[in-house]
């Protein structure tokens, strides 16, 4: 076996990058977020931290690398799981989901919301806030009254400057274009910015905003009727997504969706709690009725 001492330059730039180097940030990333880097990703984390380092006044990896492990670190361990993270979202973004949504979830949920019951529904990995904002306009097209029931929508991210852009709710037009025209009226023109649009106030009302990390401790008490949670696991090493599968399971109603991105399944224990019913989109399955079976 050929041993290797980690001094091994994976990039040759402004920064020496060596393999030991990567692999501290590769611990760092995994022990923070979940997230599982290989080192076919060495040019990627180079070019994006090196941006770190010189906003730091740090003269190599080594120095950056002895930050983030520090207990002083907390505040760059996010900013380096911002910058290693990669925020692709859209509204409307794999449509099925928010035609189950509209038309197999919402018509119990509005039904239960009326006569007084409580809804709740949860973007799990909400980036700048376009997820949950589709979320809760398909909520609104079944249920105009939702802010003024016992309706809402918890929308969470890692990355604290994506939880704040969600809260404003300020989109270009560009990014608005795959929203309908009945949703559109729910976003007005700014006039000090030509080509945007915010979120109205029931909007924003109805989707609380809030910092998670999904392997770190999850504050909610109560339970949720739908889930989003897509496009974020592919990132975790497979014992990692099963806990997160595991923890999802006691805290979807029986019968509640489960919406993933187009290349998860849901894996480990957990699966047996899961139906499928329809792509990437799963039920919650009845304790009483699995034991039948």
């Amino acid at each position: 076996m050929t041993m290797t001492s980690g001094r091994e330059m994976l990039v040759d730039g402004e920064f020496p990058f060596t393999q030991a180097d990567f692999r501290h940030i590769a611990s760092a990333l995994h022990s923070h977020a979940g997230i599982a880097l290989h080192e076919g990703k060495a040019a990627l984390v180079y070019s994006r931290l090196a941006k770190r380092l010189r906003a730091l006044g740090l003269r190599n990896f080594a120095e950056y690398v002895e930050l983030v492990e520090s207990p002083e670190g907390r505040e760059e361990r996010q900013a380096m799981t911002a910058a290693l993270t990669t925020n692709v979202t859209r509204f409307y973004r794999e449509p099925h989901h928010f035609d189950h949504l509209r038309d197999v979830m919402m018509p119990k949920l509005a039904a239960r919301a009326r006569a007084g019951g409580r809804v709740r529904l949860w973007s799990a990995a909400c980036s700048n806030g376009q997820e949950p904002y589709s979320m809760a306009l398909t909520v609104l097209e079944k249920l105009p009254e939702a802010l003024d029931l016992d309706v809402r929508i918890l929308a969470t991210d890692i990355d604290p400057n994506m939880v704040a852009e969600g809260r404003l709710g300020i989109y270009s037009d560009d990014l608005l274009a795959p929203v309908p025209a009945s949703g559109r009226r729910r976003f007005t023109p700014l006039s000090d910015r030509p080509g945007y649009s915010q979120a109205d106030e029931t909007l924003r009302r109805l989707v609380v905003f809030n910092e998670l990390n999904l392997i770190g401790n999850w504050p909610m008490k109560g339970t949720f009727d739908v889930i989003f949670c897509r496009n974020v696991v592919i990132y975790f090493d497979d014992a990692t997504q099963e806990k997160v599968w595991a923890r999802f399971a006691p805290i979807l109603n029986p019968g509640g969706a489960l919406y993933i991105g187009h290349s998860e399944r849901v894996s480990g224990p957990a699966a047996d709690q899961f139906q499928t019913c329809g792509l990437t989109t799963y039920l919650r399955t009845d304790a009483r009725s699995r034991d039948a079976a």
